[in-house]
């Protein structure tokens, strides 16, 4: 997001709605997340190792679901969000990760949607799942870019998968891996993502600390409690 060349604009671009999911797996010690490569193709962030993710579909404002985000969860994004949209951007973090990498989020279940969003989901007879979600941040692109995102980050843990199959490449993420949280700073990576990052160790256990945001301010990024 705030990688990308600054360019005027004769009218200010509205942010469109976003989401990402930071998969991590072991210990507080060895915990390691799930990262790809974006496609060369791509005119958006080509070659930078990123999370799965991307923009909020109109159908993720209906898919069924397992279970609910956890309230407290909701209750921050509703200060800013209607429900509706806070939960669809949840979804839409569940989503794009099994279109970028295989893996699934859910229960086993019957899948009444017939989007082919959620072909995935219904082939393998799995509902999604967002109770195991967190919230570790929330990123706005600074006016003035030719893209802008409002982009909310989740994290959960590789035990809400509902298997144990082998993340796979897709034409939107390449070289998709488990990479030790202490060596992701070596690959090549946008500057939200190394914010994410920090933000991720400040909100996950033993003592998760408030949710904050990343945002322009009068011309310089403010970090702002949610």
């Amino acid at each position: 997001m705030s990688d990308e060349t600054r360019k005027p604009a004769a009218k200010a671009l509205r942010p469109r709605l976003a989401a990402s999911l930071i998969l991590t797996r072991g210990s507080r010690q060895t915990t390691e997340v799930l990262m790809g490569r974006r496609s060369a193709r791509h005119v958006f962030m080509p070659n930078k190792y990123v999370f799965p993710g991307g923009r909020v579909d109109r159908a993720d404002l209906t898919a069924p679901l397992a279970q609910d985000l956890p309230s407290d969860i909701l209750a921050v994004m509703s200060r800013v969000l209607p429900e509706r949209r806070a939960r669809a951007a949840a979804i839409a973090a569940v989503r794009e990760t099994a279109e970028e990498t295989g893996l699934l989020i859910g229960r086993q279940g019957s899948f009444r949607s017939r989007h082919g969003n959620w072909a995935p989901f219904r082939a393998a007879g799995v509902v999604p799942d967002l109770s195991a979600l967190r919230l570790i941040t929330r990123a706005v692109t600074p006016p003035g870019r030719s893209r802008r995102f409002d982009t909310w980050f989740f994290t959960a843990n590789a035990d809400a998968l509902c298997d144990d199959r082998a993340p796979e490449p897709s034409s939107e993420l390449e070289d998709v891996q488990w990479v030790p949280l202490d060596q992701a700073r070596t690959l090549d990576l946008p500057m939200v993502t190394h914010f994410v990052l920090d933000e991720l160790g400040r909100v996950l256990p033993p003592s998760p600390q408030p949710t904050r945001w990343i945002r322009d301010v009068r011309g310089k990024m403010a970090i702002e409690t949610l």
